[in-house]
């Protein structure tokens, strides 16, 4: 049976691996717009929930990944400051993007939340920086030195710092929307 020439010189280019991402990226887009459309239930006092289960796995895939025989240790003196810059720009963008979120207090008392389109955007900016930049550093990671699983790490821990001071943020709104503070990017539904 003869191959497609197109699907040939496609695979070529890329891998099965950096196919899937790419497949699944715009169902899940999908997904995360239309449930973004309509407001939830903000629980603060839940908040500590994903980071408390995300940190844990994130840190276990990172040491997991470096017990595996044959993958050699990555240099401290590289990861430690790879790591750090890392945690403190997801940090920043993850306080940037809970800024995003638009949080209502309904008349009952309950708090929503409605995620913002820019959020979703910078996200999506995000995974085709991190999908770029992997390709990149596979090609270009002797030649310049680097440890591309420093460099793969150091985005996990980027996700760590995301994930929770988007939440810290949050809570800090949300805990001065219920004690009745105004707050600059929330809105009372009267």
């Amino acid at each position: 049976m003869l191959a497609n020439p197109a699907l040939v010189l496609f695979e070529t280019v890329m891998s099965t691996e950096q196919l899937i991402p790419l497949a699944v990226i715009p169902v899940v887009l999908i997904l995360v717009l239309l449930r973004n459309r309509k407001k939830r239930i903000l629980r603060p006092e839940r908040m500590w929930i994903m980071p408390a289960l995300v940190v844990p796995l994130i840190g276990l895939g990172i040491w997991g990944e470096h017990m595996r025989p044959g993958v050699a240790a990555f240099d401290p003196l590289l990861a430690v400051p790879a790591f750090a810059l890392a945690l403190v720009l997801g940090g920043l963008l993850g306080w940037q993007r809970g800024r995003t979120i638009t949080i209502e207090r309904e008349p009952d008392g309950t708090l929503m939340a409605q995620a913002s389109p820019l959020g979703l955007i910078l996200l999506v900016g995000l995974i085709a920086a991190r999908t770029a930049l992997r390709q990149l550093m596979q090609d270009n990671a002797a030649a310049w030195h680097l440890n591309a699983a420093v460099i793969t790490d150091a985005f996990m821990v980027f996700a760590i710092g995301l994930i929770v001071m988007q939440r810290v943020e949050m809570v800090i709104r949300a805990r001065r929307v219920q004690a009745g503070a105004l707050d600059t990017h929330t809105a009372v539904v009267g």
